[in-house]
């Protein structure tokens, strides 16, 4: 016990020397909060995952009036890599409060893949066929952030909003589409790291979707019998973006 609290004291030594040694630097950038309103720039990566509603068995009626047994799931099988950039304006609110929006452009691939159990590749192994659904999302998120009291050059903050987004892009060739419109619920933590000419400000934030972002007329619309099990085999589909990203004031 003895060498616990020893070690615990030296603990304390030690955190109570480097704040003391904290407290002496100076401040880079010292009204830069005070400011009303400021603008600044986001680069970022975020990894995207989409989680689907399989129907299961069902019975499809092809273009020429014919009746088919289908059975295909759909899976994407792991978070995928894309990335964002934008410009953001932030208003102060009061000492720790802000509210922030940031418009962005978020480009994404997710690769799904199809499990047709009526086609087999080996016996007793589905058929899979693999879709590479492109997105290029233009957003603007609505952010209220509340940051802790500034401490040297740095202040931690978490925050919370919400983002609607539109889908620029869907290809006419893939099984499944999104939807042109969704949102997202975000929250994350940051924190702002005040450098001599500009303050960098690095943020985790989780952005869960809040509606079915899948494009259910997808089936309407098309030519080919041979697609519809594929097109068919999901009814709703929710998106979800982590998202690391860098903002520059």
């Amino acid at each position: 016990m003895k060498k616990i609290y020893t070690l615990f004291i030296y603990i304390i030594a030690f955190v109570c020397s480097a704040s003391a040694q904290r407290n002496e630097v100076v401040q880079n950038r010292p009204y830069t909060d005070l400011r009303p309103v400021h603008f600044g720039v986001v680069v970022g990566m975020s990894m995207q995952d989409m989680k689907f509603n399989n129907v299961g068995p069902q019975v499809l009626t092809l273009s020429d009036g014919t009746q088919q047994e289908s059975l295909v799931t759909c899976d994407q099988t792991g978070w995928d890599i894309g990335f964002n950039v934008g410009v953001l304006a932030e208003f102060r609110i009061n000492e720790y409060f802000a509210f922030r929006t940031a418009p962005q452009l978020y480009f994404g691939t997710r690769n799904l893949t199809f499990y047709n159990f009526n086609k087999e590749k080996t016996p007793g192994e589905p058929l899979t066929e693999v879709q590479s659904l492109r997105s290029v999302l233009v957003g603007a998120n609505f952010d209220l952030i509340y940051a802790a009291k500034r401490h040297n050059n740095h202040r931690p903050y978490m925050m919370l909003g919400i983002a609607p987004m539109f889908n620029v892009s869907t290809p006419s060739n893939e099984y499944l589409q999104m939807k042109t419109a969704d949102a997202y619920l975000e929250f994350g933590i940051g924190c702002d790291f005040y450098m001599p000419y500009f303050k960098l400000r690095p943020e985790l934030k989780f952005m869960l979707g809040l509606t079915n972002c899948l494009n259910n007329k997808r089936a309407d619309v098309m030519n080919d019998d041979a697609m519809l099990p594929y097109t068919k085999s999901v009814n709703k589909a929710r998106s979800k973006i982590i998202s690391l990203s860098f903002y520059f004031e």
